[in-house]
């Protein structure tokens, strides 16, 4: 028998970025299961992979219009400690010395996908799956769950 996967919990893969600033297209594109330049299409600005970045709202966006319903938030660890464990949630790390300018991970079924594991490495960057984040989260992007 064979298995149907949900559009809701797919077999997320790494997605490396391709630009400096591209961590949030690079999940999307593994939360949707595109390839990274098929997600960098579903932004409205492109060039801001490689100039300022993107916001949450940007995600949200960009989400939709792959037919995905996500909100986002500020990180309260009180209230969102439930979406770091489901598959499909992005969370933004402020900005440290691990993370010069920030940084979107993805949570997979296996851990977090980080879509620049070897920063600041820049030939070849590499994407990888590591089992935790950092505790400087800022904002959390999850997806709207539906009524039955």
């Amino acid at each position: 028998m064979m298995q149907r996967r949900s559009r809701y919990l797919p077999l997320f893969r790494p997605v490396t970025q391709e630009h400096a600033l591209g961590c949030a297209v690079a999940c999307v594109a593994s939360r949707c299961a595109i390839s990274y330049q098929e997600a960098l299409a579903l932004f409205n600005r492109a060039e801001h992979a490689w100039t300022r970045g993107y916001y949450c709202d940007d995600i949200v966006t960009a989400l939709a219009r792959a037919t995905l319903h996500y909100s986002f938030s500020a990180f309260h660890p009180d209230s969102h400690r439930l979406l770091l464990d489901r598959a499909g949630t992005i969370v933004f790390h402020e900005p440290c010395t691990e993370y010069p300018h920030g940084h979107f991970l993805l949570r997979t079924q296996e851990g977090w996908m980080n879509p620049w594991s070897n920063f600041p490495q820049m030939i070849p960057v590499e994407s990888a799956i590591q089992e935790k984040i950092g505790s400087a989260l800022a904002y959390v992007v999850f997806e709207l769950e539906r009524n039955a």
